[in-house]
């Protein structure tokens, strides 16, 4: 059950945004979602494959990042139009780029990066990755008062330092609730696929 947050304030409001999407939206639409769907790739075959998380050997964009045996696709500048992205690859960066970053920022989570992290091969895994790192985070938010969301975000936000903490957690709900619901998306994709 959400929490019940003071609505009246910056942080109550945040704080309310997030935990009720995710907990009555975002997370109970993950449920189910099978190695399948992690890894569909509903592009036709003349566009070339889809950004994703696949084995190292499988060279697909200009970077390749990850530390283990399977890494996710990036190029810089990005193509355009961009390329379509899994599931995996929408998790991944939503656990890392979104969540793990800025946790370990901001919360002193551990150290996280595209380069070095071990993405998931499986969507179990993957679930299990964001739930972790959605606590952290979460845990992370609920431990700040009203005066700690006001204070700037700190050098972690690099040209962003100066900003109000309550910038940083606007944009990261935004980023959840946009990339959850591509991911939502792909699901009905795929549950519709001809």
């Amino acid at each position: 059950m959400t929490e019940q947050h003071d609505q009246r304030t910056a942080r109550g409001a945040l704080l309310a945004q997030i935990q009720g999407h995710w907990e009555d939206i975002a997370r109970p639409r993950l449920e189910g979602l099978t190695d399948e769907e992690y890894f569909y790739d509903p592009t036709p075959a003349s566009a070339g494959p889809a950004w994703s998380v696949h084995p190292r050997s499988e060279v697909r964009s200009g970077t390749q990042a990850g530390s283990g045996d399977l890494v996710i696709d990036f190029e810089f500048p990005e193509p355009t139009p961009p390329p379509l992205t899994t599931i995996a690859w929408r998790l991944g960066h939503v656990i890392v780029g979104v969540l793990a970053m800025r946790s370990h920022g901001h919360f002193d989570g551990p150290e996280a990066d595209y380069m070095t992290w071990e993405y998931a091969g499986s969507a179990d895994e993957a679930l299990a990755q964001l739930d972790t790192e959605y606590e952290r985070w979460i845990s992370g938010l609920r431990s700040w008062d009203e005066k700690d969301f006001a204070a700037p975000c700190g050098p972690s936000e690099g040209p962003y330092a100066d900003h109000p903490r309550t910038a940083i957690v606007a944009h990261i709900n935004r980023e959840l609730i946009h990339h959850l619901a591509e991911i939502a998306l792909l699901r009905d994709l795929y549950a519709h696929r001809g």
